[in-house]
């Protein structure tokens, strides 16, 4: 007996994935329905790489009784009207959108780092999944916090378009192809061009001067690990297609050598330690697109600071930042409370 799964926004990047992941790792179900906007009514989107194609349901008229999960990845709008229905009609919602993760009464899950936390579900019958450059960070963090104490972090991100959405993958091809051919290339989605560029913003300014991603991985880092955690961010768009990179500074409350956090993160799951100290000894965004790890490498000593250590930490986006990370909770989800399957 299998689970009866809705995947909200199946026509999205995230949403394609996580029908991709789903199929990919066999999670059990008995029936998937593909949900979306009225747009999109009646499109067809494929389960993985199954051959078996759904036609997407009108969210606005869909019966949410007798369902057990719902994957949402459709943006915080459309979960602030559907995912409350679908909670009440006993669907278990895991939402990606930003809505709901500080809330005090949904618990926000890396199923690496806190698996513990999803007992809490059952307030709300909601589960948030973290912002996608927080979801990485954290599971790099969490050996290395259990062994050794993290007082303070200080991150500098390197995200992708595909952060932005299919607008912003779109943006970064039309603009690299008209500055090849000599057409102008006015940007849209971004406030400033992409192609060629570094843009040291990503989402609303703060009166602090900070802006919301870089809050979120503040306020997200604390909820999942540790609330005692000091951490400053810079989130940075390059032009890059998939794959969010960052690099790391840590510092600790005892000591921890270079080689004993290589120790730790070569068996610490979900990351694979990939540091050479060579030509190519090193993941860089084009390695890890299409893979479901969260990847570490350039570990070393900080000589600045008493405990310190500095890495170099990527992965896929819309994987482990999204779709995966959703799927992750869903399987945990399953184990541990629902059990079916």
């Amino acid at each position: 007996m299998g689970y009866r799964v809705v995947v909200v926004g199946a026509t999205g990047n995230v949403g394609r994935e996580i029908m991709a992941i789903l199929a990919e790792r066999e999670f059990p179900i008995d029936e998937i329905a593909a949900v979306a906007s009225a747009r999109s009514h009646n499109s067809e989107v494929e389960f993985g790489d199954t051959g078996k194609m759904l036609k997407c349901k009108n969210i606005e008229h869909f019966d949410w009784a007798g369902w057990d999960i719902a994957l949402f990845a459709a943006g915080s709008d459309a979960t602030r009207t559907y995912a409350p229905k679908a909670a009440a009609a006993g669907c278990v919602v895991i939402d990606n959108s930003s809505l709901y993760r500080m809330d005090p009464d949904v618990p926000l899950i890396v199923p690496e780092v806190n698996p513990d936390a999803i007992d809490g579900y059952s307030r709300r019958n909601i589960i948030a999944n973290p912002n996608c450059s927080t979801a990485q960070l954290v599971v790099a963090l969490k050996p290395l916090h259990d062994a050794a104490t993290i007082k303070r972090v200080v991150v500098s991100t390197y995200q992708s378009v595909s952060g932005a959405g299919k607008a912003g993958m779109d943006e970064l091809f039309e603009q690299s192809r008209a500055i090849f051919v000599g057409d102008s290339c006015e940007p849209r989605k971004f406030t400033k061009q992409i192609a060629f560029n570094v843009i040291p913003h990503i989402d609303v300014f703060l009166d602090d001067g900070s802006t919301k991603e870089e809050w979120k991985m503040v306020v997200e880092t604390k909820k999942i690990l540790d609330p005692k955690i000091k951490l400053t961010a810079t989130c940075v768009r390059v032009p890059v297609f998939v794959g969010h990179s960052e690099a790391v500074n840590i510092e600790f409350e005892n000591e921890l050598t270079s080689e004993q956090a290589q120790d730790i993160l070569r068996e610490a799951p979900g990351i694979m330690l990939v540091d050479k100290r060579e030509d190519e000894g090193y993941v860089t965004p084009v390695e890890c697109a299409g893979d479901s790890a969260t990847y570490v490498s350039r570990v070393r000593e900080d000589p600045t600071v008493e405990h310190g250590l500095t890495l170099w930490c990527v992965s896929d986006n819309l994987r482990k930042g999204a779709a995966l990370n959703a799927v992750q909770i869903a399987e945990l989800l399953g184990r541990r409370h629902l059990k079916k399957g």
